[in-house]
């Protein structure tokens, strides 16, 4: 793993420069993410799996004890195993939720300790539009993604009072890596249900997470829906 070992990094302007740790960094919302927080003078860790495994606890603490202070962390990394609940096979319901959910959990954890110390952080989940409308077929993704909305809400209960913040987003429908095989019926009846009738964009979800993250910092324990289907 290679990290930048600098006590204080700081802006062109001589502001100390924020740090945030986006998992999932191979991703589609990662990489917007990561485009954006940086061309905000932000030093940006996008990690990929091989640096970082977050279904590892070992990989999880490995990487957290050497990357070095962060003042946002972003769980973007997500993946799907779609089946109807019978003939989903219990491994394919353990990755979804190791990925989704535990993967997050030990996330979160191991950044608390340095946000809890310094009082100052914060935690963003991306959740997803079926953790509220689960359609037939994602029990195990939607069952995870609901569950990053309960965590949120109990952690930032529980840190709130050490002013570390904990959100969750909701993208929406977005085109990415993971909707590639999506059927086209199936992406018709999504957009159907957006009002505005277009689809959200990751350029879009990532400039929502620095505006949330820069300009709301007594914005916690929060979801926010950011495309135009009614929750």
């Amino acid at each position: 793993m290679k990290f930048l070992h600098l006590a204080m990094l700081y802006a062109s302007d001589g502001a100390m420069q924020k740090r945030v740790l986006i998992i999932g960094g191979e991703g589609s919302l990662a990489k917007a993410c990561a485009e954006d927080f940086s061309g905000n003078a932000w030093e940006v860790l996008a990690p990929s799996r091989t640096e970082l495994d977050i279904s590892e606890a070992s990989s999880v603490e490995a990487y957290f004890a050497e990357c070095g202070e962060i003042d946002l962390l972003i769980c973007a990394a997500g993946v799907t195993q779609d089946e109807v609940m019978l003939r989903m096979k219990e491994a394919d319901w353990d990755k979804v939720l190791e990925v989704n959910l535990s993967g997050a959990f030990r996330c979160a954890r191991a950044v608390s300790r340095q946000m809890l110390r310094r009082r100052s952080g914060h935690v963003l989940f991306v959740s997803s539009y079926s953790a509220i409308h689960p359609p037939v077929g994602q029990v195990n993704y939607a069952a995870a993604k609901a569950g990053l909305i309960g965590m949120a809400k109990s952690l930032a209960a529980e840190w709130g009072g050490r002013s570390v913040r904990v959100n969750v987003l909701i993208p929406g429908f977005m085109d990415t890596k993971m909707t590639t095989d999506v059927a086209s019926a199936a992406r018709d009846a999504a957009k159907a249900k957006h009002v505005l009738d277009e689809f959200n964009t990751p350029g879009r979800v990532a400039k929502f997470a620095y505006f949330l993250d820069e300009h709301m910092e007594l914005t916690s324990g929060q979801v926010f829906n950011l495309d135009s289907r009614i929750l």
